[in-house]
């Protein structure tokens, strides 16, 4: 028989089995003992962060992630007050650094080394843990996060990829490490063991402080920073700690995902950084756009409902960008999910039924967001992926390029190997850049280009709340640098290279070649650099022959190598590699150029508005000089609609940058600057001529013409295009308004060649240029006139009134008018019948009146027998 004491071990022993699988999960490294793992996240009293801890906490419970959790909450005083979410995670309490108690420097994201050294120092749950997972609070975990099963050791944690620390590869990792060889570009999920954690924490911090207080290397080329304000001070204080004790990470670029991206294929994300903005179709989430929503708080009420799964199956036909979408639809109904519970936790009323609150608490939904587990090629550290090769049903090679570079080239059934290319332009959260997208991807799409496209969309905050054009093309947004965040210039045009920057440094491409355009531009055919002879080294663009700086003392002001200047632009093909040492200086200089406004004269520049608006493009002549990065320029990739074409050059792209006609035709993109013509269903651009119409007898001319209206014809068609997926009513079935004539139907709206009646497009002439002759159309009679542009606002509004009646547009109904003017004559004819009735009377008592006095006396008794009134009173009186 066992004995009590005995018994009493046993008992002890397996319940301490029990407690340590329950907190690993089940999981246990290799011959080793059960681990212990905590998970910890850092925010303030705001209600930015509670909203994002509400969906954070709904998804770690979802996930199955093992250990508890940790909020580590920075408050001052003051906030605690008037503070109501203390109950919405488990809280350790942290003195707030937001405002620097010695410094008093405002850096709220201090807060975050600063807790987790808090937590270190006061929190017991610190004393019995093996591994610890630091999260930050806009983030959606999918799946569990086990350290051990990430590939991470003791001295080596796992971390994702943070390319844009480009001060790991400058002066400014020697400036603050004694080990800048070791320093890692990561940051967002970090997976650590405890001794490591406690190493490092208290470097992480004081780095932290000190990068921040070298604000002399604040700047863009320094840090990465595109705001360069020091905001990512934080970020370098923890690889720049790292570094300082030895730790070395394995780094992973598979295991978090920015929902808007698509996931490599056989991989599978466990975790989702929110911290961009991301879309699926028309729809879109921003998380700065909720940066003071008290939604929380806010009973029934949830961020806007996203299309469903079935919308998404309907519009994105591809297997691996329809789960790009999902992971969108997961992360925001996630959030939503969380928020409804929270609602119902603190005593909210049901909501009404809806079709959407239905889906939150269904199977599909649950089914699309049980636990994740990763996958062989989620585990992959980035130093083996880059030797691994690809499975897509390609085979991927090394192979050699003239000179010994060693690319990756994709072949498939027997074909010519090539390098992969992926098509990048920029634009601005705008009506005139949207119907610009809508043309060059419609006309991508036709070319045939190799790889994929993506649209660089600078927005600031505000223009994303009002911006509908989320659906318009393959997306990643950029804040905007259109008002520097330093100088406070305002530059649009800097949007360009600052785009470019954030991209390389937010997204992980598999491209050999990046081909850059503007959004003006119209594709006709592939550009392939090896068509064009582009290698590493050798990037290829199209001649700018008015970069006359290229030639003066500019270029010897604003780089080391003026022999080196080419004159280029418009379109870039650049090796990958090029690309990301080049991106950044591309960036610098043109913030150089631009704030050189002593050099912004036409004889200088060539710049015929001498107010530095290409200084982005002599940014990037001027950065390539710097790396000697010698074009070549080629004149059969791009033609300006309107010139002459080279007899048996095949151009790829159309810029149609500058005014073009074909005979009384014109197009002219400036005209079109503020006219939305992408929300309004038919508003298209003014039909070019028929080609048939075109005069043969000059072969130049008629090609020219021809190009032109190919140019012209692919711009209305990307148009049709849009109006067709927007599901616009067809032209043939819109209504007659019932008091039109009958022979007159309603026109869609139109954006057409203005007439006499409608409003001008606003135009953007150059300072020295004359104003041309408009050609315009009535619509009603079909008539050709010329106006002058050039006469007086008043002229043309004195012109615009008398013309009124004769337009379709704004003529009034014919029954109305027939109606009122029958009215208008029975009025005149009864008023003038009235003035002859009062005539005659009056005459006719005047006359009665004299013959009185002549009758006498002797008529007085009869006149006063046969009337009676006034009159006869006033007879008896004289």
């Amino acid at each position: 028989m066992m004995s009590p004491g005995k018994f009493l071990s046993l008992f002890v022993a397996a319940a301490a089995v029990v407690a340590g699988l329950s907190v690993s999960g089940g999981d246990a490294a290799a011959g080793t003992a059960p681990y212990r793992i905590h998970t910890l996240f850092s925010v303030e009293c705001q209600n930015y962060f509670d909203w994002q801890t509400v969906g954070l906490m709904r998804s770690f419970r979802k996930a199955g992630q093992p250990g508890p959790i940790t909020r580590l909450l920075s408050c001052t005083d003051e906030e605690k007050k008037s503070y109501k979410g203390m109950d919405l995670a488990p809280t350790l309490e942290v003195p707030s650094m937001s405002r620097h108690p010695k410094t008093n420097d405002w850096y709220p994201a201090i807060n975050k080394p600063a807790g987790v050294v808090h937590w270190l120092q006061h929190s017991k749950d610190a004393e019995n843990v093996d591994w610890v997972v630091i999260l930050d609070a806009d983030m959606i975990v999918r799946g569990p996060i086990l350290p051990w099963e990430l590939g991470a050791e003791k001295g080596r944690p796992v971390a994702a990829y943070y390319g844009y620390l480009v001060g790991c590869d400058n002066v400014l990792a020697k400036l603050h490490t004694q080990h800048p060889e070791l320093c890692d570009k990561v940051g967002g999920l970090l997976a650590m063991h405890i001794d490591d954690l406690r190493a490092l924490a208290p470097k992480w911090l004081s780095k932290t402080e000190e990068v921040r207080a070298d604000k002399d290397h604040w700047a863009t080329n320094y840090t990465g920073d595109i705001y360069g304000t020091g905001w990512i001070s934080e970020m370098y204080g923890y690889s720049f700690g790292a570094a300082e004790v030895g730790l070395r990470h394995k780094i992973n670029d598979n295991l978090m995902i920015y929902p808007g991206y698509t996931p490599r294929e056989g991989v599978e994300p466990i975790l989702m950084h929110y911290g961009l903005p991301f879309s699926i179709g028309n729809w879109s989430f921003s998380k700065l756009l909720h940066h003071e929503d008290n939604i929380v708080y806010d009973c029934g009420r949830l961020f806007p409902e996203p299309p469903y799964p079935r919308e998404v199956n309907e519009m994105e036909r591809d297997p691996n960008k329809r789960r790009a979408l999902y992971l969108n639809l997961e992360c925001i109904n996630t959030l939503n999910e969380g928020l409804l519970l929270n609602h119902e936790a603190h005593g909210c009323s049901k909501p009404k039924w809806s079709k959407y609150l239905s889906f939150l608490k269904g199977k599909k939904f649950a089914e699309l967001t049980k636990p994740k587990k990763v996958t062989p090629k989620s585990l992959q550290m980035m130093e083996e992926d880059n030797v691994q090769k690809q499975d897509v049903g390609e085979e991927v090679n090394v192979q050699k390029q003239d000179g010994g570079e060693e690319i990756n080239v994709q072949k498939q059934d027997g074909e010519k190997s090539y390098p992969k290319i992926h098509t990048l332009f920029s634009t601005e959260c705008t009506p005139y850049f949207d119907w610009q997208t809508l043309g060059l991807v419609h006309s991508f799409n036709l070319s045939g280009q190799p790889g994929e496209i993506t649209r660089l969309l600078s927005c600031t905050e505000e223009d994303l709340k009002q911006y509908k054009g989320h659906d318009l093309a393959p997306t990643h947004y950029v804040p905007s640098m259109s008002r520097h965040p330093l100088t406070g210039d305002w530059y649009p045009a800097i949007n360009k290279p600052a785009a470019v920057v954030h991209w390389i440094n937010h997204v992980k491409t598999d491209a050999e070649y990046v081909v850059i355009l503007d959004a003006d531009m119209i594709m006709r055919g592939p550009i392939t650099p090896w068509e064009f002879n582009a290698s590493k080294g050798r990037p290829v663009s199209t001649p700018y022959d008015y970069l006359i700086g290229c030639d003066n003392e500019l270029a010897k002001i604003h780089t080391r190598n003026p022999h080196a200047c080419d004159k280029v632009g418009g379109v870039i093909i650049m090796h990958i590699r090029d690309l990301k040492r080049f991106a950044l200086l591309w960036l610098h200089k043109t913030e150089e150029v631009r704030s050189d406004m002593a050099h912004w004269s036409r004889n200088i520049t060539g710049d015929i508005y001498e107010a530095g608006w290409i200084s982005e493009m002599y940014g990037y002549t001027f950065a390539a000089a710097e790396l000697n990065l010698r074009h070549v320029i080629s004149n059969d990739v791009l033609i300006y609609p309107g010139y002459v074409p080279v007899p048996g050059v095949n151009y790829r792209v159309f810029h149609y940058g500058l005014e073009f006609r074909v005979g009384n035709w014109s197009f002219d993109k400036a005209k079109w600057r503020h006219m939305d013509v992408v929300d309004k269903c038919w508003a298209k651009f003014p039909d070019p001529p028929d080609p048939s119409t075109l005069d043969h007898s000059n072969k130049d001319f008629f090609q020219r013409d021809s190009l032109s209206i190919e140019c012209a014809k692919t711009l209305n068609e990307a148009l049709d295009r849009h109006y067709e997926r927007r599901k616009c009513s067809d032209l043939n079935t819109l209504s007659t308004p019932a008091l039109k004539p009958p022979q007159e139907t309603l026109s869609p709206p139109s954006l057409s060649v203005p007439t006499k009646t409608t409003l001008s497009p606003p135009s953007v002439l150059s300072p020295d240029r004359k104003t041309p002759s408009e050609i315009t159309v009535s619509r009603k009679f079909g008539k050709v006139e010329e106006i002058d542009s050039s006469k007086d606002s008043s002229e043309v509004k004195n012109e615009t009134h008398e013309s009124k009646n004769e337009t379709h547009g704004l003529s009034p109904p014919a029954e109305a008018n027939q109606a009122f003017s029958s009215m208008r004559s029975w009025i005149i004819g009864l008023w003038g019948c009235s003035i002859i009735g009062f005539v005659v009377v009056m005459f006719m008592m005047i006359s009665n009146r004299r013959g009185q006095k002549k009758r006498g006396k002797s008529y007085k008794t009869k006149r006063r027998s046969a009337y009676s009134g006034v009159w006869d009173r006033t007879s008896e009186m004289l």
